[in-house]
């Protein structure tokens, strides 16, 4: 099954105690990436959380701070900003999540902006 094909039921969940362990930072430092859109998280499930997918090679995913920062200009919550990157979205043959970590950020951009 390829990222695109994910389930949003069936993506891995990361509690800002996993994040400290897995990027190596402090707590304080971990909310500084919320507060400056390089992650997105919810708090659907309880505790804040992020999918897994945002984060590659035990990093933030380079592009989605820019993404989360034209879907959120869009008028997005940080709910209906995770749940179309995990989405399927026709215009781009994927879900968002998959293309930005193939590396098209420009396609996933050029249709976020048009969600305006």
């Amino acid at each position: 099954m390829s990222e695109s094909e994910i389930p949003t039921s069936e993506v891995e969940w990361l509690t800002l105690p996993d994040l400290v362990e897995l990027l190596g930072e402090s707590l304080g430092r971990v909310h500084r990436l919320f507060d400056e859109q390089h992650l997105v998280g919810s708090r659907r499930n309880g505790a804040l959380a992020v999918p897994a997918l945002f984060l590659k090679d035990g990093q933030p995913l380079g592009s989605l701070r820019g993404t989360i920062i034209a879907l959120k200009d869009a008028g997005f919550s940080d709910d209906e900003v995770i749940d179309w990157l995990l989405a399927d979205e026709e215009s781009i043959g994927r879900s968002p999540i998959a293309a930005l970590r193939d590396g098209h950020k420009s396609e996933v951009r050029r249709v976020a902006r048009t969600l305006a």
